[in-house]
């Protein structure tokens, strides 16, 4: 049986993140492939390190919401706006998905994404016989350019 990085071995140590060693210095492993160590800074497979808050984990992080994004694509993050709460909806036709829209909306909802049923997704029309079945059952059949404005 082989061993995974993460199993304990008995006397306490456990594999190195690439199976080559047993690390005995007491840090811990973690599924990326880094170990944290006893002071809690990781050190990732290519070497490099990091801070448990993350501040030195690359030399010049930017600033949010600027390129390179990396710390957030707003400049405020969340803090002053909520994220998006989606709902992914659509059934039936065109229209019976446009009043569970606006009823979605009405109860809150800030983001819609359109559950397009399997014969819509494949480029069928729902009168085909390959169709058969499956129009509108797990989501909105359209055909036309009507029925995306209806949408």
């Amino acid at each position: 049986m082989s061993e995974s990085p993460n199993d304990a071995r008995r006397d306490g140590s456990h594999a190195s993140p690439d199976g080559s060693a047993a690390v005995r210095d007491g840090s811990a492993a973690v599924r990326d492939g880094s170990v944290a160590s006893p002071d809690g800074s990781h050190a990732s497979p290519d070497g490099s390190h990091a801070s448990p808050d993350g501040s030195a984990a690359s030399p010049d992080p930017g600033r949010p919401g600027e390129y390179p994004f990396t710390r957030g694509v707003y400049r405020d993050m969340y803090r002053g706006r909520l994220w998006t709460m989606r709902q992914y909806a659509g059934f039936g036709t065109a229209e019976e998905t446009n009043r569970r829209y606006h009823f979605l909306l009405g109860e809150g909802t800030t983001g819609l994404s359109v559950a397009f049923d399997l014969p819509t997704q494949m480029g069928l029309d729902s009168d085909s016989a390959l169709a058969r079945g499956e129009v509108g059952r797990v989501g909105v059949a359209i055909d036309s350019v009507a029925d995306m404005r209806s949408l």
